[in-house]
C-alpha cells in the first residue's frame, strides 16, 4: 500500500515538474520575442523635419493632402486650401516617423492581394524636402480585428500594424483643419471689447493686470477676464454635424444677435459675432472665412454683464501680508505694523493668531452687489499697506440702513457689504492681544 502511494506521488511530482519546465520554456521563449527587434521590425523611420507634403488617400471617402507653407506651417491644399490643426498634424506625423509593426507576416510575399494591399484602403504619400516619396499602404484588417496589413510600396515584405496606428491616418480634413474661429495670440492680448446683454465692456491689460475701461473705469476681476479670454480661444467651428455652408449662413441670418467680441493682440484686431436661432449658436469671425455653428458651451460664456467682471473684493493686496494695518471705528483705532514675522503694535509684539484672523476677515471683505448710491457719512476706514510701501489701499465705509456702503480712495465705485462680514471684522480688531511672553526655562 505505501509503495504504491510513493509511486503516485513520484508521477505527480514528475508531472509537476514537467508543467514548471514549459511554463518556463514558453514564457523564455515569449520574452525572447519581444526583446527581439527582428520579430516586429519598424515600418518607417523618418524625421519629422524632413517631411515636405502629406497625401493620405483613401479607397472610401474623401482624400486629404497637406503641404508646408514658406514659414513651415502645415496648410491642407485638398480638398480644398484651409489652415491645418499643427497640434492634429504633429500627432499622425509622430506615428507616422516612427512607424514600429506587430510582427513580419512575409518577408518576399508574392501575393499582395491576399492581405488587400494590391488595392490599399488607406495609401499614405510621404514627400521629402529632397523630392524623394514614400508610399505607406494599408490594407485588411487582420483575422483578429486588433491589427491591420501594411507594406512601402516597392517592399517586398508584409507587416501588421495595430489598429490604432491605422486609426491615425484615417482622417478627413475636417479632421485636420484649423477650427479655430480666432487665432491671436493669448500671451500678447492688450484688450477685449464685448457686446452682450445689451451694453459694451472694454477691457484692458498690462502686463498681467486687467481693468474696465468701458463703461467707465473699474477694478477687473482677474479670473473673469481671463475666462472670457479662454473662451474666446477656445471658441471652434463645430464640424460634427451635417450641415453644410448654406445651411449655417442661413441660420446665423435669421438668427438672433447674441454677443459680439473683438481682440487685439499685437498682430491686430479680431472680431466675432454670435447669433443664437433657436437652441443652436452660430458664429461669425473676421479671422477666417465663412459661418460656422459652435460649441453650446460658447455661446453662454459670453453671455455677461459689467458686474460679472468688476472685482468684488476691497482690497488687492491679495496673499501678500500686509506691511501696515490702520483702523480707525468711532472712538476705537488700531495700528499694527510688520517687521520680519512679526506684527507690533505700540511697541508691543502682537500674538500672531489674532493678527492672524484680522487679516483674513480684511482680505474677504467682499461686495455683495455693487450700489449706486447710499454713501452717507463715513463710519469706518481701513488703510493696508503692503508691497514693501508700494501699495496703499484706503476703504471708507459708511453705514446703510442694515448693511454698509464702501469705496476705495480716488474710484468711483460703491461697494455693498453685508453687516455681518463687517461685524466679524470689528471683532476681530477687539480680539487683537499682546503676544504671549517667552518660556523661561
Amino acid at each position: 500500500m505505501k509503495t504504491r502511494d510513493l509511486l503516485v506521488a513520484a508521477l505527480v511530482l514528475s508531472a509537476l515538474v514537467g508543467a514548471l519546465y514549459w511554463s518556463n520554456h514558453h514564457q523564455s521563449a515569449e520574452s525572447s520575442a519581444d526583446s527581439n527587434p527582428e520579430l516586429s521590425p519598424k515600418i518607417l523611420t523618418l524625421q519629422a523635419a524632413d517631411i515636405a507634403a502629406l497625401s493620405i488617400r483613401k479607397k472610401s471617402g474623401a482624400s486629404v493632402a497637406l503641404a508646408r507653407n514658406a514659414a513651415g506651417q502645415w496648410q491642407i491644399t485638398a480638398p480644398q486650401a484651409l489652415a491645418a490643426d499643427q497640434d492634429a498634424v504633429s500627432s499622425m506625423l509622430s506615428t507616422l516617423t516612427s512607424l514600429n509593426s506587430d510582427r513580419l507576416v512575409e518577408d518576399k510575399a508574392s501575393n499582395f492581394d491576399q492581405y488587400g494591399l494590391t488595392q490599399s484602403s488607406i495609401e499614405v504619400e510621404i514627400t521629402k524636402k529632397d523630392g524623394k516619396t514614400q508610399k505607406l499602404l494599408i490594407g485588411d484588417d487582420t483575422p483578429t480585428g486588433n491589427g491591420a496589413y501594411a507594406t512601402l510600396a516597392g517592399d517586398s515584405r508584409v507587416f501588421t500594424m495595430a489598429s490604432y496606428k491605422k486609426n491615425v491616418f484615417v482622417k478627413s480634413s475636417n479632421d485636420l483643419r484649423d477650427k479655430r474661429l480666432l487665432t491671436f495670440d493669448s500671451d500678447k492680448v492688450s484688450g477685449i471689447e464685448l457686446t452682450a446683454k445689451k451694453q459694451t465692456i472694454a477691457l484692458a491689460r498690462s502686463k498681467d493686470e486687467w481693468q474696465i475701461v468701458r463703461p467707465k473705469p473699474f477694478r477687473a476681476d482677474r479670473s473673469q477676464a481671463e475666462e472670457l479670454l479662454r473662451t474666446l480661444h477656445d471658441a471652434r467651428m463645430d464640424l460634427s454635424g451635417s450641415e453644410d455652408d448654406k445651411k449655417a449662413s442661413a441660420a446665423f441670418g435669421s438668427g438672433t444677435p447674441f454677443a459680439a467680441a473683438r481682440v487685439t493682440d499685437v498682430s491686430g484686431t479680431q472680431e466675432l459675432q454670435v447669433r443664437k436661432n433657436k437652441d443652436d449658436y452660430y458664429a461669425k469671425s473676421s479671422a477666417v472665412p465663412g459661418v460656422y455653428k459652435i460649441s453650446s458651451a460658447t455661446g453662454p460664456g459670453l453671455n455677461k454683464s459689467l458686474d460679472d467682471f468688476r472685482n468684488k473684493k476691497l482690497f488687492d493686496f491679495g496673499f501678500a501680508e500686509p506691511d501696515k494695518i490702520e483702523l480707525h471705528d468711532g472712538s476705537k483705532s488700531y495700528l499694527l505694523t510688520r517687521s520680519g514675522s512679526d506684527s507690533w503694535s505700540n511697541g508691543a509684539k502682537m500674538d500672531p493668531v489674532t493678527v492672524s484672523a484680522l487679516v483674513e476677515k480684511i482680505r474677504d471683505l467682499s461686495a455683495s452687489k455693487f450700489a449706486e448710491t447710499g454713501f452717507t457719512a463715513p463710519a469706518i476706514d481701513l488703510t493696508i499697506t503692503s508691497d514693501g510701501g508700494k501699495r496703499v489701499e484706503k476703504v471708507i465705509l459708511s453705514k446703510n440702513g442694515d448693511n454698509y456702503v464702501a469705496k476705495r480712495e480716488n474710484e468711483p465705485a460703491l461697494y455693498e457689504l453685508n453687516a455681518s462680514s463687517v461685524t466679524e471684522l470689528q471683532k476681530s480688531a477687539a480680539d487683537l492681544k499682546p503676544a504671549p511672553p517667552p518660556n523661561k526655562k
